[in-house]
């Protein structure tokens, strides 16, 4: 981990990431969670592993957002074509379709990002933190004269949320876990204002000439996730 992620998961430093109100949180490590919640958590992911013939943990691990239909999917690969292991519904999400750009606007950012932190003292229970902004939101706001494009971005545990992602406590019991096995830096982030897989374009936001071009690497991104035939795969929950 690096001194940026180490003190990120010490102080905890956003909204998303304080932690909760209760009798010494600070104990509560990255390693101790894991130990903790590890065996239930992995007992729960082994039949979606066993119906989708991956081996846990997966080589690599994407985890695919999708504004519109308010739902995270989980999908995993060895050395053969990516799996969707299982899907969780996101419980609230603020904001509009369209990127994150400054700092208080409620939005979900939109791109491809690694999670920087995995946080086990967050107010909603657990989060893991992602790397917004990136060097696409950088250079888009350096294109545009923005500044101000604010941060600490997570998904987490919860029902309630602004600009982040919360998807329950015990999905982020198994997104915390499953990610840690799996490795950081193994893993990517897809967040979409909805999903494109069925053919249609994602449409650029009006006034925001950068969408165009972001949205065009968002449907690349996507392209190895392909939804298998019924849109079925794994349990769904």
């Amino acid at each position: 981990m690096t001194g940026r992620v180490l003190v990120l998961v010490a102080l905890g430093l956003a909204a998303c990431a304080r932690p909760r109100v209760g009798p010494a949180p600070s104990a509560r490590t990255v390693a101790s969670v894991v130990a903790q919640l590890g065996p239930a958590v992995r007992a729960r992911l082994a039949p979606h592993f066993r119906y989708v013939a991956l081996d846990y943990p997966p080589r690599e691990l994407a985890l695919l957002a999708f504004k519109r239909e308010r739902r995270l999917e989980i999908w995993g690969h060895q050395d053969g074509p990516w799996v969707r292991i299982d899907m969780y519904p996101i419980l609230a999400a603020s904001g509009l379709p369209g990127p994150k750009l400054h700092e208080g606007d409620r939005q979900v950012p939109e791109g491809i990002y690694g999670i920087v932190a995995l946080n086990p003292n967050s107010r909603f229970y657990l989060s893991m933190m992602l790397d917004y902004p990136n060097g696409d939101d950088v250079a888009a706001a350096e294109w545009a004269g923005r500044s101000d494009l604010g941060g600490e971005i997570f998904i987490h545990g919860g029902a309630v949320s602004i600009g982040c992602l919360a998807v329950g406590d015990r999905a982020i019991e198994n997104l915390f876990v499953l990610v840690a096995d799996v490795g950081m830096e193994n893993v990517r982030v897809i967040i979409a204002p909805r999903d494109p897989r069925d053919g249609s374009a994602l449409q650029p936001i009006s006034g925001l000439a950068s969408t165009g071009p972001l949205y065009r690497r968002v449907e690349e991104s996507l392209r190895p996730f392909v939804v298998p035939a019924g849109g079925s795969a794994g349990k769904g929950g």
